[in-house]
């Protein structure tokens, strides 16, 4: 009967909302209580809690030795972030603590470290992630573990003057297939900054110039690229996220998107400081000509967690930031009207060539006239341009009864 005491084992953690789980960053605090419910009078010898915070990459490879014999080759690797231990009941001189039948609560508390964390992450070939570990320990019992995991989310701030700084590019490319010449096909691009936060739309600037005797069709993609680095050794995945199609241009013809606009979905923020796992994004600009190769500019971009503040002051709260829509953390994409095309897709033919089971799928809902605008308002310093104060208007105001009257009135 000894081993039918334990009722409810299980740990909460201090949240601000009931209803939201709780987010850190690095140097937060985090607390909560672990809930120990007995049927009957129990002996616990201790009740300790490992918090632990790790970055984990692996995959396996095989390889061919010749013509009867192959082997598979393992790489993984692992860099730790969190490492703290606390005590939560034991007694003196190693002696039996007797807890009475019902609830019992040991609250704990421990500080992240103050050095910069790394967001969490899951991914095909790796993961980053933190957890509480608590261990109970009884006479003449197997020991009971329990293990919850928590979010950290470490800022990236886009009101930095390097990812307001606009991205521009410009592109050509010669259309031949064999000892035959087409034209040229030249794509310029341009977006008005390089960070961005998750639901928030791009506008794209473009000019496509069609000098060929074939026509082109535009489209542009934001692709996420997760890498995993171990022993030296680079695993990639490479998906697209967003999807947009433009018009067909007609041969010898120019085609211009004035703000022609891709939505950014609830995906996860860049993840750049992690030595094995790393997350990029990128706005790629593509034409499709019949018969030849893709011609692709590519614009880097950098999904941000604090989002773009006109004017006002700016927090750097983590949990305010994302206490609405934690969707991407929850692996939960909301409802497209159409799924995204695969990256084989949009990738040159040279990039082609090294893949199989190229897969094409229907690109997802155009949304170009969300944003068509003239250029000038998507550039920051103008926008939500504060009145002038009355004194720099009139420095001596008068009363109305004062004022000198035109003499034609």
């Amino acid at each position: 009967m000894i081993f039918k005491q334990l009722k409810k084992f299980l740990v909460i953690f201090d949240s601000p909302e009931m209803d939201c789980p709780p987010v850190f960053s690095s140097g937060d605090v985090v607390s909560g209580r672990v809930v120990l419910e007995l049927f009957g009078e129990t002996k616990v010898d201790s009740l300790k809690l490992h918090a632990e915070g790790y970055a984990k990459v692996h995959w396996t490879e095989s390889r061919s030795a010749g013509s009867s014999t192959a082997y598979t080759q393992n790489y993984s690797d692992e860099v730790e972030y969190l490492n703290q231990r606390e005590v939560l009941l034991q007694a003196d001189n190693c002696e039996v603590t007797v807890l009475p039948a019902g609830r019992h609560e040991f609250p704990f508390s421990f500080q992240l470290p103050e050095e910069t964390l790394v967001t969490s992450f899951e991914g095909k070939h790796g993961s980053i992630r933190y957890w509480v570990k608590v261990k109970l320990h009884r006479p003449w019992c197997p020991v009971r573990k329990i293990k919850k995991e928590f979010t950290v989310i470490e800022p990236i701030d886009i009101n930095t003057p390097s990812l307001l700084a606009p991205q521009a590019g410009t592109k050509d490319k010669l259309a031949r297939t064999w000892y035959r010449n087409f034209g040229q096909v030249s794509v310029t691009a341009k977006i008005d900054r390089k960070g961005y936060t998750p639901g928030e739309v791009i506008p794209v600037f473009a000019e496509f110039d069609n000098a060929t005797s074939r026509s082109i069709v535009p489209k542009a993609f934001i692709t996420q690229t997760q890498t995993f680095i171990a022993r030296g050794t680079m695993k990639q995945k490479r998906s697209i996220v967003a999807t947009l199609c433009g018009d067909i241009v007609s041969a010898r013809t120019r085609e211009t998107w004035h703000g022609r606009a891709i939505k950014i979905p609830p995906v996860g923020p860049s993840i750049q400081q992690c030595r094995i796992i790393k997350v990029e994004y990128m706005l790629k600009v593509c034409v499709d000509v019949p018969g030849t190769s893709k011609l692709c500019l590519e614009l880097p971009l950098v999904i941000g967690t604090i989002p773009l503040h006109p004017f006002g002051s700016r927090t750097s709260s983590i949990s305010s930031h994302y206490s609405v829509n934690l969707e991407w953390l929850r692996m939960a994409i909301p409802e497209q009207p159409e799924p995204p095309p695969e990256y084989s897709s949009v990738v040159t033919e040279e990039e082609a060539e090294q893949r199989n089971n190229v897969v094409v799928q229907q690109p997802a809902e155009d949304l170009s006239g969300i944003m068509e605008r003239p250029l000038m308002a998507f550039v920051q310093e103008f926008r939500f341009r504060p009145p002038p104060v009355y004194s720099e208007i009139d420095p001596n105001p008068q009363p109305l009864n004062m004022r000198p009257r035109c003499m034609t009135c």
